[in-house]
This record gives structure tokens, sequence and C-alpha cells, in this order.
């Protein structure tokens, strides 16, 4: 594995005794939030391997809730999060999980309200590094580490050059990007890490395209 800078090794800035049990756990949630675009109303986190044996102890629940608050991984506030919660009026459900995962420190997070709901699963791989492998359903590959776009859309012929020739049009550098569906001619699901946030102006174009059903973007 490469780093990019001494804080790769040592970890982030944090609340917590563990990158990969407080800090990551807090970008996954802080990601579940950034996606699912609002406050929700109820969350439903499922715990699995070493988070489901150790996240009271470690504070995996506490920095997951405040990532769901949209707390950074240092903001104070963390450690009274599942309080903040509900008195916001967010209802908090944690489950310990039996079934094996790929990766001991793995968390499914649960997010609804009136408008709707999604799922999101994340790993943490030390150092409050994360990746979130699923997001209703699809499988991925999303680091989180800098600003993203997510467009779900028909699996239909021109629709990944659509995004990416307005992508270019707007001067908007593709770092990673990748495209998974359920089955042929269904949904798809294109992940795409950029070097730049995107504005609504742009979100709002591309859920225009042919064949586009929505855009969500992730900000660095």
């Amino acid at each position: 594995m490469k780093y990019k800078s001494v804080f790769d090794i040592i970890g982030p800035i944090m609340i917590g005794p563990s990158s990969s049990h407080t800090a990551g756990a807090a970008r996954i949630g802080r990601i579940a939030r950034s996606l699912f675009g609002r406050k929700p109303k109820w969350a439903v986190i499922s715990f699995y391997g070493s988070f489901a044996k150790t996240y009271r102890g470690h504070g995996t629940d506490v920095a997951i809730v405040g990532g769901i608050l949209d707390f950074d991984t240092f903001d104070s506030r963390i450690r009274e999060s599942i309080k903040i919660a509900k008195q916001e009026g967010i209802k908090i459900r944690m489950v310990e999980e039996d079934a094996l995962t790929d990766h001991p420190n793995t968390a499914k997070i649960q997010l609804g309200d009136d408008q709707g709901e999604l799922e999101v699963v994340g790993i943490s791989i030390g150092g409050g590094k994360v990746e979130v492998i699923e997001l209703n359903g699809f499988v991925l590959r999303l680091s989180g580490n800098q600003p993203a776009l997510l467009v779900v859309h028909n699996d239909r012929y021109g629709a990944i050059a659509s995004v990416a020739n307005l992508l270019a049009k707007h001067e908007i550098n593709v770092g990673h990007m990748e495209v998974g569906r359920k089955e042929k001619g269904s949904e798809a699901l294109m992940t795409i890490e950029v070097d730049q946030n995107l504005e609504d102006p742009v979100i709002k174009e591309i859920e225009q395209l042919p064949y586009i059903i929505k855009a969500t973007r992730i900000h660095d």
C-alpha cells in the first residue's frame, strides 16, 4: 500500500481510541449521510465481525451515529452523538450480526424517512480509511477520500458516454470510475471519483441526460 502523507500512517485527528473503530466508523456514517442527502428519521446500524464484538467499548456506536449526524472525526460532539440523535428525533437501532464477512470491520447502515430509504455497507480498512462496498444492492468500491459522483441509470447504450462527455465539457477530471449493474438491461450504477467538488448545476444537468435516474455527489 502506498501512503500519500505521514497522516495516512498515524491516522486522522479524531475522537476515540481507534482509527479503525472510531474514525473509520464515523467516516462510514458520514458517507451514508451524504448519500442520503438529508437528516434521516431513523437509522438501523448492523455491525459485523470485530465491530460486532467491540463496538461499545471502542466507541464505534457513537462514532457511526456521529457520522450520520454529519459530524467530522474530530468533532467532540461524537461522544454525545446517540443522545443528540435522540434529541433530534432520529430513532437509532443497533444490531450485532453473526454472519461472516470478507472484512472484520464491516457495518451496514440503513437510513430512511417519509421520502425514501438508503442502504450502505462500508468497511474500515485502517488508519481512518474506509471503503463503501455496497449501495442499495449495487456492488462498488468508494473510498470517500475525494469528491465523487454516483449516477443511477438505465443500462442502455450511450448512458456512460453522455455523463463522461458532460464532465469533460465542465473540465472535471475523472480519477477513478467503475460501473456495475444488477442484471443486463436493468438499473446500473456509475461510481466516479473526481478531482473537484461538483456544483448543483452540474448535478442537475446530469439528471437531465437520457437514461439517467438519479445523480448524487459526495463532497471532499
